[in-house]
């Protein structure tokens, strides 16, 4: 049966599926700046973008339990926050929602 932390993990996993490929995008495209990606948050309505660089994205990325979410969206039972700014928030998830991220990374 899937935990809350696994369902969590693997909704969030989704939004960094797609984000990864607005990051092929840019740079294959040699996008410069900001572009929008979207809210990494666990909420299934959520479809909100975010403002980044791909810079940011990439610095977010390096660790697979850590996703950027818009300010309010962290969830503190299944992440803690690593980083804030203006707009977003890194999380870095623990427990079942880190080995979840983990086990569905696109990069690993």
């Amino acid at each position: 049966m899937t935990t809350r932390a696994e369902r969590q993990g693997r909704n969030e996993s989704l939004f960094r599926e797609v984000n990864e490929r607005i990051a092929e995008l840019n740079q294959t495209f040699q996008i410069e700046g900001r572009s929008e990606f979207l809210c990494e948050c666990s909420r299934e309505e959520c479809k909100e973008p975010i403002s980044i660089s791909i810079d940011e994205y990439e610095t977010v990325r390096r660790a697979p339990t850590r996703f950027f979410v818009i300010p309010g969206h962290e969830d503190e039972s299944v992440e803690r926050v690593i980083e804030r700014s203006d707009r977003y928030v890194v999380v870095e998830k623990f427990g079942e929602a880190a080995d979840e991220a983990e086990d569905l990374d696109p990069r690993s």
